[in-house]
């Protein structure tokens, strides 16, 4: 888009139905911005605008509202000719994280509701997969006949508990001893390399003399192994009260969509190797059930390694500018709270 009329009127369009969810008309346009050009001018302009598919006009006396590709446009110009702002509520947010810096998850549960409150919109945030934590000291203990119990630390502070299905011979004597195995062996190391590492020890599986080794390599092989994260959201009936979801189908569509947390994961999921600020607008979705929404999100990090993501979902009539600022905010405390550990 080189001509910058049409750049200036595309902006306005965007930011003053962001503010206001009527159709953005010409001489609404003109009085508000001082473009020193006439509303036939930028009636004309909005009509181009609208054959290049950045607005739509939703009735034929209406004014226009913007696109997906017209919010694409936009969000992508926040980070070009216009600065972002100064951190939205930054002081608040520290001070509704600082107390919780020892306790990951109640940490990422109070991110999820202070991102809600601060923007008005759904507020998540995805724990630490177990594969990219590292390893503080793994537990055994005797469950029951032929099953044990192994509580598993992450030096993030995360504790996962998995019954495993062992041989029916071994004693809490011998879990002791493949604990204080597990832990001089692989403590330190994050999830994936000790995989990485019993793999190569199962292969040579034969060549090993000491049984309970054989056996402790299985069982932290089991013990590692788990195929889900935690997710916290919050903020659903800060949606509901916006204009965007007022009819009765709309609601249907935003509910079945947030109160799919397996969807939630999956997506967080997949942006948690994105650098900085992800956003991801309507039908630039994946999933079809989030095509009416908008997600901003930011992966957290423990030193250069992406373990989690943050984020906020909401219309694609969005406040964009703040909702990257407060995702960054919060992402960047996160981070910095992990490598003071």
């Amino acid at each position: 888009m080189t001509d910058d009329r049409i750049y200036r009127v595309l902006w306005a369009v965007v930011e003053s139905y962001i503010t206001n969810p009527d159709p953005v008309g010409s001489r609404f346009v003109t009085k508000k911005y001082a473009f020193n050009l006439s509303p036939a001018t930028i009636r004309n302009i909005m009509a181009d605008l609208e054959e290049m598919g950045f607005l739509i006009q939703p009735h034929t006396s209406a004014g226009r509202v913007p696109t997906d590709k017209g919010y694409r446009f936009y969000v992508d110009s926040l980070s070009g000719e216009r600065a972002l702002p100064s951190a939205y509520h930054a002081e608040e947010i520290m001070q509704n994280l600082q107390s919780l810096r020892n306790d990951i998850n109640a940490l990422l549960k109070e991110a999820s509701k202070t991102l809600s409150t601060a923007s008005h919109y759904v507020g998540v945030a995805l724990s630490p997969r177990a594969e990219k934590t590292t390893l503080r000291g793994i537990n055994l203990f005797v469950y029951k006949e032929g099953q044990v119990m192994a509580v598993l630390l992450t030096g993030e502070g995360i504790v996962k508990n998995k019954a495993i299905r062992v041989d029916a011979d071994l004693t809490q004597r011998d879990l002791n001893r493949i604990s204080d195995y597990l832990n001089s062996e692989f403590s330190g190391q994050t999830i994936d390399e000790i995989r990485s590492a019993i793999l190569r020890e199962m292969r040579r599986d034969k060549a090993l003399c000491d049984t309970l080794i054989s056996r402790a390599m299985r069982i932290c092989r089991e013990a590692l192994h788990f195929d889900y994260s935690d997710v916290f959201i919050s903020g659903f009936s800060e949606v509901l009260g916006l204009p965007d979801f007022s009819d009765l189908q709309k609601i249907k569509i935003i509910s079945k969509a947030i109160e799919d947390r397996h969807l939630i994961i999956k997506l967080l999921d997949t942006l948690s190797q994105s650098h900085g600020v992800k956003v991801v607008i309507g039908s630039e979705n994946p999933a079809s059930e989030m095509r009416t929404l908008s997600m901003v999100v930011s992966s957290y990090k423990e030193g250069d390694r992406p373990i989690g993501t943050i984020g906020i979902i909401g219309p694609t009539r969005m406040d964009y500018m703040k909702a990257i600022t407060l995702v960054d905010t919060t992402a960047k405390f996160i981070t910095r709270v992990l490598s003071e550990r």
